[in-house]
């Protein structure tokens, strides 16, 4: 059999796997070993194994993805969360969808500290929603405004996507950091703007709050300070070359577990719950990471990246032509998979594209990012979406998915602006 049957029989029975819900990092294991042992024989696939899962999980570069989530779970569990939402509405509440507003503005600020959408949606859908319900906001707009606001975990660094793009692509991580913070910026006034227009254009379907004094607006300013100085610290540090991406998510996580035990925000069962809670985060992490690295020794075998080259470059269509058809082919796979693993199974194969068609590698990981983004929550998988229905379990998936439609729109009009401006994504990283 010719490598290139055996590389369609690879992805066929990838998705075959995927389609039985077989975990995705494992379907990828299973494929890449299967199909490496077939093509150079079983010894060489099983020594793969072994020294590719070992290599994973001693390479001090892939130490950031770790350390990033321990410091989103140590700010999660210290209540900072709260503390950016109480804020947020203290300035933003008063506007007739308000509480939408200031759920934007928070989620922003958390994702600086985070790095996890799902973690910022599972955190709002406690925070944010019964203060909605409560004011009378309906369950679509409710849930649609928390699916949106999460996605900006894996935009506004630290993310924990983009430092695995920089690994794969032997990008600078901090450069990836760094150009996310307009763009992530550009989303959260985007969706606020979306939101203004829903107000005004049903005048009845969101309500007004009440307008905070400013006593307790200065007062909600003093509680923010925290996160705040995190971020400053990390983002700082990266920017001004103080630290590497890797010391900086250690820095990031000392900080804030400091942070959170002077302020007594952090006992012992706050502290053993982050550590749980990152501990998992990472081996699923990993399990993904590692099962797409045996997928891609098996692509790297067949050649499938340099085939791949050679037909969307000889396609004649244009290098933006190109771009579209790798922008469609993502929104289409992130119908069907997590973010996560979607980046890491298809970058090996469509970067080797981009590069032989001279666009800037940092400005399309940024693109990348935005259209997993909108996988998280675009119909039918939507992880944001599942994440919200465990939280908030009265509600109809179907509810969540109308609610966030108008965002999806916003994402869409989002990305044909940083496509057509990539200044957007590399002023920043261009004065580092």
């Amino acid at each position: 059999m010719s490598t290139d049957l055996v590389a369609i029989a690879g992805f066929v029975a990838l998705f075959v796997l995927m389609l039985l819900r077989v975990p995705v990092g494992m379907a990828m294991g299973l494929v890449g070993v299967g199909g490496t042992a077939y093509l150079i024989g079983g010894t060489p696939a099983l020594k793969q194994v072994g020294h590719t899962s070992m290599r994973s999980v001693t390479d001090w570069n892939f130490a950031v993805v770790p350390l990033f989530l321990l410091m989103g779970s140590f700010a999660t569990n210290s209540g900072m969360s709260r503390e950016l939402f109480r804020a947020a509405n203290a300035y933003l509440g008063q506007l007739r969808g308000g509480l939408g507003i200031a759920t934007i503005a928070a989620c922003g600020g958390f994702s600086a500290i985070c790095g996890s959408s799902v973690a910022t949606a599972a955190t709002f859908s406690r925070v944010a929603y019964p203060e909605m319900r409560r004011y009378g906001y309906p369950q679509s707009f409710a849930t649609g405004v928390i699916a949106a606001g999460g996605t900006l975990g894996i935009m506004i660094p630290p993310s924990t996507v983009l430092a695995i793009y920089g690994i794969i692509t032997e990008q600078d991580i901090g450069k990836l950091f760094i150009a996310g913070v307009v763009p992530g910026i550009l989303a959260v006034l985007m969706y606020m703007a979306t939101i203004t227009a829903i107000g005004r254009l049903q005048p009845g379907y969101l309500p007004e709050g009440k307008r905070a004094p400013w006593s307790e607006r200065l007062a909600s300013l003093r509680d923010v300070w925290a996160t705040s100085l995190l971020f400053l610290f990390v983002i700082g540090g990266i920017y001004g070359g103080l630290f590497t991406p890797t010391e900086a998510a250690g820095m990031g996580a000392a900080g804030a577990f400091i942070i959170g035990v002077a302020r007594q925000r952090l006992g012992r069962k706050e502290i053993v719950l982050s550590l749980l809670e990152a501990t998992r985060t990472t081996a699923a992490v990993f399990t993904v990471l590692i099962g797409a690295l045996l997928f891609g020794y098996f692509l790297t075998i067949t050649q499938v990246p340099q085939k791949v080259t050679e037909f969307l470059v000889g396609l004649g269509i244009g290098r933006y032509g190109v771009l579209a058809l790798i922008m469609i082919m993502y929104l289409v796979l992130g119908t069907l998979m997590d973010a996560l693993a979607m980046i890491i199974l298809t970058v090996p194969i469509v970067f080797p594209v981009i590069m032989a068609l001279g666009f800037d590698p940092i400005w399309f990981g940024i693109l990348i990012v935005m259209v997993a983004e909108l996988g998280l929550i675009h119909p039918p998988v939507g992880m944001n979406i599942f994440v919200i229905k465990s939280v908030v379990e009265d509600v109809k998936i179907s509810t969540i998915f109308y609610g966030v439609l108008p965002f999806l729109i916003t994402d869409l009009l989002r990305l044909v602006i940083l496509i057509a401006f990539p200044i957007l994504a590399l002023w920043l990283p261009s004065q580092m």
